[in-house]
């Protein structure tokens, strides 16, 4: 089986929908890591040292290949991606093999018979 990462860097308010968005669309799981920082095309500035840029997310998603696509641009739409700036970005990534697996395995695969 093939499996893709996407990756999803959204603001902390946008990480429920996002994960929403990305199960509706086939994903049977998802990894949060809170609390990064990032910085878009134009730094934010700083008050008194404070830094005001809001806190973001990273979300990860472990899917078969065949969905990745339909998922990363569930996840952009849910996201406002392309039409808000700073809402966020998501990629993906090929998975050359991957372990731990096998709970999520027969779903996935009665998920992708059925769309065939």
């Amino acid at each position: 089986m093939n499996f893709k990462l996407v990756m999803a860097l959204v603001s902390i308010d946008k990480t429920d929908v996002i994960i929403e968005a990305a199960r509706e669309a086939g994903a049977t799981g998802a990894t949060t890591i809170s609390s990064v920082r990032g910085e878009g095309l134009k730094p934010e500035k700083t008050f008194l040292g404070l830094d005001l840029t809001g806190q973001r997310d990273v979300v990860l998603f472990i899917v078969a290949a065949e969905k990745s696509r339909c998922i990363l641009e569930a996840i952009g739409a849910a996201g406002n991606f392309d039409s808000e700036p700073g809402a966020g970005v998501a990629l993906e990534i090929n998975i050359e093999d991957a372990v731990g697996m096998g709970t999520q395995l027969p779903t996935i695969l009665e998920e992708i018979e059925d769309e065939v």
